[in-house]
Formats: C-alpha cells, sequence, structure tokens
C-alpha cells in the first residue's frame, strides 16, 4: 500500500520537526514548504497529495488566499488549516471555502493523527465496519429466510437486504461483500416464489388471510385519509421499487414529513395492464371484465390497455367512498406532459383527491433495455439508483411537489409493481397468440420448465381473465426471463442483465405504499 503523502506549509516549519517526526514514524510521507506560493506550485506538480495542512497567518499570501487558489485548482482536494487562534471571521472564510478541518496550534500530535484518520481512513474504516456488521447478521437473514417467513415477514426480510445492498453502496465495500449480499437476496427470492406458489390461491379465495394486495389498495391505504379540510394527492410511479422510494426519500423529507411507510403485495401477474388497473378499479382484472367488459381487454385483443383507468377510479370512489367527493387524475407520459402537471399543480389543491401516474421509471426501465447508452448509466442496481435519484432531482414531478409543499397537503406515494434485473434464461414454447412479456405468458398449449415457473392453469381462482377456453398463465421465478427456442443465443444476450417486470419476486411483489404530510 502508497503512504499517504501530506503537504504541509508553514513559515515556522522548523518548529514542526516532532510533528514532522511523529508522522514519519507513523508511515506519512510528509513533504514541507514555507509560503503559499511554494505551497500552490507543490499542488501543480504533485498529482498524488493525499491532504494539505496549511497555516493560516503566513506572510506573503495568507493561508486563506492560498486556500482558495489551491480549491480553484483542486477542488476535491483535503485541507486541513492551522491556526493560532478561532478567530470567528477567519473560520468562518475558512470553513466557506469548504476545509475539511482544523487545528489550533500548537499542534498536538495526536490531534493530527485523530484529523488525518477522520479524513483519508474514513471511508475505509466505515467500509470495514459495514462488512463487519453485515457478517453478523448474515446469518440472522438466512435463519429468517430458512424459518418459513409470514406476509409481514417477508417485508422485513425485504427491507432488511435492501438496507444492506443501500450501505454496502455507500460504503464502498469490496466487491466480495456486494456478491455475497446477491447470492443472500437470490436465496431469498428463491424461499419467496415457494411461499407465493403455496399461498396466492388461497389469498384470493380468503381475502382474511391475505396481505393488503393492488385490488384493496385504495380501500386500506387511500380513502381512509380522505378529508374535507386537506387536499389529498396520490402520486403513483409506475415500477418504482422500494429501493429507489429509499434514494428519493431523503429529498422529499425536505418538504413533506412521513407519516407511515408501509407495503402491499401486487396482484399477479405484477405489470401495468393488470396491477395498476387494479389499483384503480378496487377490483381484480376477471371481475373488471366481468363488470365493464369494454373496459378490460386481454393480452391478445388490441389497443390501450389502460384507457379507462380513469373511469375505473372514479366509479371505485363512487362504490367505496359512497360521498360526493371531487376526484381528478392526471398521467404524465412524456416530458410536456411533465411541464403540463406543474402548470396545474395548484388547481390540484381545489380536489378532495387527485391522483397522478408518472411513467417515468417504467420507461426508464423500458429503454434501458433498447438503449445500449442506458445500458452503460444503469448497469446494475446500484447505477439504477442512482440514475432514478438524479431524475427526481430534476424532474418537473419534484417541481410540482415543491409548489404544492407551499400548502397543507396530504401525499401518498407508491406504485403498482416493482422489477427485476433478469439473469437466468428459460426456454418456452407457444403459438403466435402466447404475449411477448418476457416475465409472464398466457396462451394455449405452452410448453415450458415446470421447476422455472408458477402456472395458473385455471386463471379464474386467482381473478384473472381467461382469453381462451384453454388458457393457461405462467409466471417467471426469481430472477428466469422467458425465451424462445428461435434466435435463442441472440435473444439470450440482448435480454440478459436487463429490468423485467410480471414475474415472481420481492423486488417486482413488495412495493411501497408511504403517507406523507407537508412541513
Amino acid at each position: 500500500m502508497e503512504k499517504i503523502k501530506i503537504l504541509w506549509a508553514d513559515d515556522e516549519i522548523d518548529l514542526l520537526k516532532p510533528q514532522l517526526l511523529f508522522l514519519d514514524k507513523k508511515g506519512y510521507d510528509v513533504v514541507t514548504v514555507s509560503n503559499g506560493y511554494d505551497a500552490l506550485e507543490e499542488c501543480e506538480e504533485t498529482k498524488d497529495i493525499d491532504v494539505v495542512f496549511l497555516d493560516e497567518s503566513m506572510p506573503g499570501m495568507t493561508g486563506l488566499e492560498t486556500l482558495s487558489k489551491i480549491k480553484e485548482g483542486n477542488p476535491h482536494l483535503p485541507v486541513v488549516m492551522i491556526t493560532k487562534n478561532e478567530a470567528e471571521n477567519v473560520m468562518e472564510e475558512a470553513l466557506g471555502a469548504q476545509i475539511s478541518d482544523y487545528l489550533i496550534k500548537p499542534v498536538n500530535p495526536n490531534q493530527i493523527l485523530l484529523t488525518l484518520k477522520k479524513i483519508i481512513d474514513n471511508k475505509r474504516l466505515v467500509a470495514e465496519r459495514t462488512t463487519s456488521d453485515y457478517q453478523q447478521e448474515f446469518r440472522q437473514i438466512l435463519m429468517q429466510i430458512n424459518d418459513g417467513p409470514n406476509v409481514e415477514e417477508w417485508v422485513e426480510v425485504y427491507k432488511k437486504i435492501i438496507a444492506w445492498e443501500l450501505k454496502l453502496d455507500e460504503s464502498s465495500t469490496s466487491n466480495d461483500m456486494g456478491d455475497i449480499l446477491a447470492m443472500q437476496k437470490s436465496e431469498a427470492n428463491g424461499e419467496f416464489s415457494k411461499f407465493i406458489l403455496k399461498r396466492y390461491e388461497r389469498w384470493l379465495a380468503d381475502q382474511s388471510e391475505a396481505p393488503i394486495m393492488s385490488n384493496n389498495l385504495m380501500r386500506n391505504k387511500v380513502f381512509p385519509h380522505l378529508s374535507q379540510d386537506t387536499p389529498t394527492v396520490m402520486l403513483l410511479l409506475d415500477n418504482l421499487r422500494y429501493d429507489q422510494w429509499k434514494m428519493i426519500e431523503p429529498i422529499i423529507n425536505e418538504l413533506y414529513r412521513v407519516e407511515e411507510e408501509d407495503f402491499f403485495y401486487s396482484n399477479k401477474p405484477p405489470t401495468t395492464q393488470y396491477s395498476r388497473t387494479a389499483i384503480f378499479a378496487g377490483l381484480l382484472p376477471s371481475e373488471i371484465q366481468r363488470h365493464n367488459p369494454e373496459w378490460r381487454l386481454n393480452d391478445n385483443e388490441e389497443g390501450g390497455k389502460n384507457l379507462r383507468d380513469h373511469d375505473l377510479l372514479k366509479e371505485q370512489v363512487r362504490r367505496i367512498v359512497r360521498k360526493d367527493i371531487k376526484v381528478d387524475y392526471f398521467k404524465v407520459t412524456s416530458v410536456h406532459k411533465g411541464k403540463q402537471l406543474l402548470d396545474k399543480a395548484l388547481n390540484f389543491l381545489h380536489n378532495d383527491l387527485t391522483v397522478i401516474v408518472y411513467n417515468f421509471i417504467d420507461m426508464l426501465s423500458h429503454a434501458r433495455t433498447e438503449m445500449e447508452v442506458l445500458k452503460e448509466l444503469a448497469g446494475d442496481e446500484t447505477a439504477y439508483r442512482s440514475l432514478t435519484r438524479s431524475w427526481f432531482e430534476h424532474s418537473p414531478l419534484w417541481a410540482t411537489l415543491q409548489k404544492l409543499a407551499e400548502r397543507d397537503i396530504r401525499l401518498i406515494i407508491t406504485t403498482d409493481h416493482g422489477t427485476i434485473r433478469v439473469k437466468t434464461p428459460s426456454k418456452v414454447v407457444g403459438d403466435r397468440e402466447t404475449t411477448t412479456n418476457l416475465r409472464y405468458k398466457v396462451g394455449r398449449n405452452l410448453q415450458y420448465e415446470k421447476r422455472d415457473v408458477l402456472a395458473i392453469k385455471d386463471p379464474a381462482k386467482v381473478g384473472l381473465p381467461r382469453p381462451n377456453v384453454s388458457s393457461t398463465f405462467i409466471f417467471a421465478k426469481e430472477d428466469k426471463y422467458f425465451l424462445y427456442p428461435n434466435n435463442y443465443n441472440h435473444y439470450n444476450n440482448y435480454y440478459r442483465n436487463t429490468f423485467q417486470h410480471g414475474g415472481i419476486s420481492l423486488e417486482e411483489v413488495i412495493c411501497p405504499v408511504v403517507r406523507l404530510k407537508t412541513r
């Protein structure tokens, strides 16, 4: 390991020999200069300086002037200001110029060491502590996974795994720890698939045993909080995973306070056409087809599949709320629509309930499959999360939420389903009527690998419509994705490591629903 290189600038450098000897014995490489000009020259010529110790009261170019010029050329180089006193104006200027720390003369060697540890070793120490903590909890999570978790316990397992993913991201730990966590997540998804396989039909037959699901989400998590005094805005971010919510939460927390963070289970298949429609209808897809056949299109039928969500929402409000309330629905599928949303924001305050459907994350997921540039930008979960945060921070959506936060509103943020990065192909054979989705298929005479799927031969039992008498639904487990034998290798390479939805995984099925109030 290379020595840490320190540049120390002080016009009384000869008086600092004890400190310099101390640093040398501790394994640091110290370059000394006696004025600001030489310090600047050294910074320009020596590219491997790790930290600068800078005397504040040097003659000629002062420490603050030197600091300013160092930061011009090396904005990220840590600088420690050393001063004889803590004069308020001096410290304010130094802190404003983003010093990393300051020390008061006479400088104690142990103070120097502590400062260096804080600046240079901080990331390493955090990474080591994070790794150690995860190693201790690894076994506990494993026991939870193998203990046969119930609905609530699976949510806790998923939350813990995501929390550790985010901690490992922040601490820049080794790839080995990331690989171990990915393996544990894969094991969890394997067991979660078995859990869904055993219970899904039972949930649909007896709602008392079921978690909150798409078809009763609004009944449980939105309608009880409607108030004549406070407008409610329900924001449905299509394809929002829990980890992506945790990335944008700190931004939203600037203006909104979380009152409740909860979860629901997306209905099968977790796709826009099925789970989102179920949310707004308050009904299962088969029930929608029975009550409003013209409002529900099967996969093999042409036309937009979510064109009647607004009507379904109004019908659900009439059926469940049974009060005359003012409801509006706004869907954003383009930049132009996003700007319209911002322009109309204050109009929403006249409604009792405003539902905003924002499609960016879903579009990002599909565009990433098609565009090589986005595949590079969002190559894995860490990058995908980062891209989501960056988009949100600069989006018309955040500008809209900022405008709404000027008034007293209740905000409910949720999604219709999540998405998973697929890695393992599974062969399927079907006829021309078979659907094209990579994570679920519906068709006649499907041939598939039984171990890779949850097969539903009687769709009515799980609230799904049946396009044909012999139609079967199959859902991909874990990180599988369906491929036809034709051009298998080409499509395998094309779709591997893309983000897809429609199957059974923690990421797709367990969805956040968060209630907030303006601060």
